[in-house]
């Protein structure tokens, strides 16, 4: 199938194309024709899926078709800034050559810039909960002409506990409406809540949360803890790739990004203390290849869409099983080809089995020149 089998207007068409999107992903396939149709949707899909590019292209479609009201007609909520923006740089991709105009609101950063694209007119507002209820206070945000509402991440959502903002927001908008929910996991939380928010709607699942994409080449190595730091270094100089490599804690991130650059190799942290701004700028750096290694904890990496990333590198193993899955997703993209190597430690030999267990396979033991640790 290609994207031109979708009932899509020309002038998207050319846009995706432009990107070198020319096969729909699966979640894309199911999603746009049932958005077209203008039914209500429950979509679970982990990251790395298109699943942006599965409710913006139709959003696009849809209000392509009607005049614009001078304010929002489509609200997407997102849990992070850094979301946000991914999707927002998606919206401006896919609508290139519409006239619809559309803003990301989110903390962290002062609201006159955002204020004043909302007094200008927006049809598609893409938003971070905790900002969109600050502006709706003051008056600067008008919800009220809003057709089709999309709540993304749903479950991370949760997790950060906005789950009760999302409903005050819901309370402003129009009961008469499409609505689009997505989730990387399905909780019974999750599945409770859509309940209350979707009309008869049509469930999408996509690549559990168990698998992981077949494009992604995936290896361990056993290494004394002492020795990750120079093992590390090793790849890095091998490989002169783009590399996201994992911490389970912030000052761990910040430990090993000091340790690279003594190395001789420039790296950059990014986790929760650090601000949105320097966050954004580090996140913008890795994207534009001026940054090479980017070290990050859990939280901070939620979000990053990166091109074409070659790899992807658990210094420490998470302890849940999941969190693998989704660290890892952010390589081997949309059918393209990623690396991504784990280091385990004799303390992390049961996360590595749960993580085992949970994927379905064993994953190749590769050699380190000094540290190894028994399998």
């Amino acid at each position: 199938m290609n994207f031109t089998d979708l009932k899509l207007i020309q002038p998207i068409i050319n846009a995706v194309s432009e990107i070198g999107y020319h096969q729909p992903t699966p979640i894309q396939q199911q999603v746009i024709p049932l958005v077209l149709e203008k039914r209500d949707v429950l979509g679970c899909a982990q990251t790395g899926t298109g699943k942006t590019a599965a409710f913006a292209i139709p959003v696009l479609q849809l209000l392509s078709q009607q005049k614009t009201l001078g304010k929002p007609r489509a609200l997407i909520l997102t849990p992070t800034r850094e979301l946000a923006l991914q999707i927002e740089r998606n919206f401006s991709s896919y609508g290139k050559y519409l006239k619809l105009k559309h803003i990301a609101i989110f903390g962290g950063v002062p609201q006159g810039k955002q204020v004043a694209a909302l007094k200008s007119g927006i049809d598609i507002l893409i938003a971070t909960p905790g900002r969109l209820m600050d502006l709706m206070a003051q008056g600067f945000a008008d919800i009220s002409a809003v057709e089709l509402f999309i709540l993304d991440e749903a479950d991370h959502m949760l997790d950060m506990g906005f789950i009760r903002d999302v409903k005050k927001i819901i309370t402003k908008i129009p009961v008469k409406r499409q609505t689009l929910l997505f989730s990387a996991t399905m909780p019974a939380e999750i599945r409770a809540f859509a309940n209350t928010i979707l009309k008869q709607p049509a469930e999408v699942k996509v690549a559990p949360v168990s698998s992981t994409a077949t494009g992604i080449q995936q290896s361990v190595y056993f290494v004394e803890k002492s020795e990750k730091t120079a093992l590390l270094v090793s790849i890095l100089n091998k490989d002169s790739a783009r590399s996201l490599v994992f911490t389970r804690t912030k000052r761990g991130a910040d430990k090993l990004a000091k340790n690279l650059e003594r190395s001789g190799i420039y790296a950059v942290a990014i986790h929760g203390n650090k601000s949105q701004n320097a966050r954004q700028k580090a996140i913008e750096d890795f994207r534009s290849s001026r940054l090479r290694v980017l070290v990050a904890t859990d939280i901070a990496a939620r979000g990053i869409d990166i091109e074409h990333l070659p790899s992807v590198i658990n210094y420490e193993l998470p302890n849940v099983p999941e969190t693998y899955v989704h660290r890892i997703g952010r390589t081997g993209r949309a059918n393209a080809i990623g690396s991504a190597i784990s280091f385990c430690d004799n303390s992390e030999k049961d996360d590595l089995k749960n993580i085992q267990k949970l994927i379905g396979f064993k994953m190749p033991v590769l050699k380190a020149a000094t540290g190894n640790v028994k399998q």
